[in-house]
């Protein structure tokens, strides 16, 4: 019988290359797999709706549940996860030595409504009292200018939003004290080649890190799987293949990663990264699903919410097709 061929963009993480390589196959699909960065992707997605399915970010999805009509529908797959503790760099010119200091500062990113400034700015505020609205925000490319917001803001007013100049670079930026922070994913090129001018805000922060975790059981979620809402209405069956898919693969992974007769990868000391991971945070450490990540995902909504990206409070119900929410049982 004939399968329903579908595209999937998605970078090729461990867990997911099962997929990618055709060892796991989602029942009824013919699964086109294109290995895109998540820059590529996200545009590609979120402006022209170019693929059936996505990897997304958690945060611009969210906005787009507020776009009518809401173009996407998502499963709780979260293909990203990451403690965002060491994604906040400051300039040395501006004096930053603790979290406090950032107050009243000029703060950048490369989107406001990126997923991980999202993090960052609400543990900041939660856990340093470091509140949103006390400090002013400027956008626009990390290494190339001419950067914009992928979908457009409407943000309420006590948010100062600015956008850097087009011929700006928030790393260059960075570096020259024209903004004292930056909240980002990726590490900016000026902390390699100006040491001395840019730093991270958590020298420590693997352990800071940890402690988080620890006092929180917060793994941040950075982004899922969206489905275009009319491909899904179509064939709503889809939502559960695709998502027992991706379990299974993840399951592949889980096993690969921790075979020690050869090393999969070269890190030397990933078994025992594992074995701390299995007694701090339990054998399935990145848990995909709904209810065993119900209360990150209330967090970040809040977090959403506060920074004036949600028009309302989103509950995690909502992000997520139905027939996800819940499995069969015998």
């Amino acid at each position: 019988m004939s399968k329903l061929r579908l595209t999937l963009s998605c970078w090729n993480y461990d867990r997911v290359r099962a997929l990618a390589d055709g060892r796991v196959q989602p029942e009824g699909i013919d699964l086109n797999f294109l290995d895109l960065s998540v820059e590529e992707t996200f545009f590609r997605m979120l402006r022209n709706q170019e693929f059936d399915v996505a990897e997304l970010s958690l945060s611009s999805y969210s906005v787009s549940l507020f776009r009518d009509p809401k173009p996407f529908v998502a499963i709780p797959v979260y293909p990203s996860r990451s403690f965002r503790h060491s994604c906040v760099f400051v300039s040395t010119a501006c004096g930053i030595k603790e979290p406090k200091d950032l107050i009243g500062k000029r703060i950048s990113s490369p989107e406001y409504q990126l997923t991980a400034p999202v993090w960052s700015r609400g543990i900041l505020q939660d856990e340093y009292g470091v509140k949103v609205d006390a400090c002013e925000y400027w956008t626009g490319g990390q290494e190339e200018p001419g950067r914009d917001e992928k979908q457009k803001l409407d943000l309420p007013p006590q948010f100062k939003l600015h956008a850097i100049g087009p011929n700006q670079t928030l790393s260059r930026m960075l570096a020259d004290g024209a903004v004292a922070a930056l909240h980002s994913p990726r590490i900016p090129s000026t902390m390699h080649t100006q040491p001395d001018k840019v730093k991270r805000l958590f020298a420590d922060y693997v352990e800071v890190e940890r402690a988080y975790y620890r006092k929180t059981k917060i793994f941040p979620i950075m982004h899922v799987i969206a489905i275009r809402r009319e491909v899904y209405e179509q064939n709503r069956w889809i939502a559960m293949s695709l998502y027992k898919a991706f379990v299974e693969a993840q399951r592949i992974c889980y096993r690969e990663i921790y075979e020690t007769a050869a090393l999969r990868n070269m890190l030397p000391w990933m078994i025992a990264e594992i074995e701390w991971l299995k007694r701090e945070m339990g054998d399935d450490w990145w848990p995909y699903g709904f209810a065993p990540n119900r209360h990150v995902l209330d967090t970040f909504l809040r977090y959403h919410h506060e920074q004036g990206l949600s028009k309302r409070r989103l509950q995690p119900e909502e992000l997520f097709v139905p027939e996800t929410l819940e499995a069969f049982k015998i």
